[in-house]
């Protein structure tokens, strides 16, 4: 019998992708545009796999019905697993799978693509041309050349950033609990948090989210940066405290700041609110400041990395079911 995969948050690209690669393999793809929450999970019919996203929520109650169901696999097409519970998956024996790594090229680009539309304002320089203002005021950046980038995170993503931001003639300087010894021979400055929040005239965030970096940036740290500083999030929402950067942009300590991801992201990301009033009144005034960027986590979005976590997802799953374990196994 075909083994049936329920894949949830799933978009129109999802489909697409994952319809594409399945012809290796012949599995029944069953897609839900709902998250996976206890509101949903009772659906589930006969599958031995689900697929989920970063804001689906896969925790001990979950779980618990996914095990009652007959669920083997729970596969994250995404890099993060901070959305499930990883010790309820192994007391119910479901194993855990993910995509460590998908053109993190793709991440490190759109990173430097916030930081160059901040500085350069050119978002709103689009806007001014097709209106027939030309006038400059109001258009003022800065060089990033011989600027100091502080990249928190120097896993594959913050690597790729790492080479982009060299080509701009940046100095760089880097934090991360087990440094990269190929950026540290080629002169990459590694040091401590307290070290770059201070002396970093940009902040560029690229690791997981844990409980020991939960809002790690907070008004304590925001307080140690430069004035003016830029900061920068590709990774997760929760690795910014949303009320006291609010508070940093109204007092000008923050000059620039650019988030493709948000702590409260579920309810919003992914949608079209176009015709809607949203309630959450804390992206309401981030995107009411004009040295803000928001973008709703797109930031991986490009052909490369969804080709790359369609073949890798579908091969870990296959694995698992045949072998029991696959390289991108979540290690429990």
């Amino acid at each position: 019998m075909q083994m049936k995969i329920a894949f949830f948050s799933s978009k129109p690209y999802d489909k697409t992708f994952f319809e594409t690669e399945n012809k290796k393999y012949g599995f029944e793809l069953n897609f839900y545009e709902t998250h996976l929450g206890p509101h949903i999970v009772k659906a589930i019919e006969d599958e031995k796999a689900v697929c989920v996203f970063v804001n689906d929520k896969v925790n001990r109650q979950v779980i618990e019905v996914l095990a009652n169901k007959g669920v083997e696999i729970i596969a994250l097409r995404c890099a993060g697993f901070n959305n499930v519970d990883l010790e309820a998956a192994k007391e119910f024996g479901i194993k855990v799978c993910r995509v460590p790594a998908y053109s993190p090229e793709a991440v490190a680009e759109h990173t430097m693509a916030m930081l160059l539309t901040l500085n350069r304002k050119t978002h709103k320089a689009y806007n001014r041309v097709r209106e027939q203002n030309f006038a400059l005021n109001g258009l003022l950046g800065f060089n990033l050349f011989q600027k100091t980038i502080g990249i928190v995170g120097t896993g594959k993503i913050g690597k790729a950033f790492v080479n982009i931001a060299k080509g701009f003639g940046c100095k760089i300087i880097a934090y991360d609990l087990y440094p990269d010894e190929d950026l540290a021979s080629n002169g990459i400055e590694y040091t401590d948090l307290k070290t770059l929040f201070t002396t970093a005239d940009i902040i560029s965030l690229h690791c997981p989210l844990t409980p020991e970096n939960h809002y790690m940036i907070n008004q304590h740290t925001i307080e140690l940066m430069k004035d003016g500083v830029t900061i920068i999030n590709t990774s997760r929402g929760g690795l910014i405290n949303t009320h006291d950067a609010i508070e940093a942009l109204k007092k000008h300590k923050i000059g620039y700041l650019g988030i493709d991801v948000y702590e409260q992201e579920e309810k919003l990301f992914f949608k079209d609110l176009s015709a809607e009033i949203i309630q959450d009144d804390t992206i309401q005034r981030l995107t009411s400041f004009p040295n803000v960027l928001v973008t709703a986590h797109q930031a991986f979005f490009t052909q490369e990395a969804l080709e790359q976590i369609s073949e890798i997802t579908m091969r870990s799953i296959s694995e698992i079911a045949q072998k029991g374990s696959t390289a991108e196994i979540v290690m429990l």
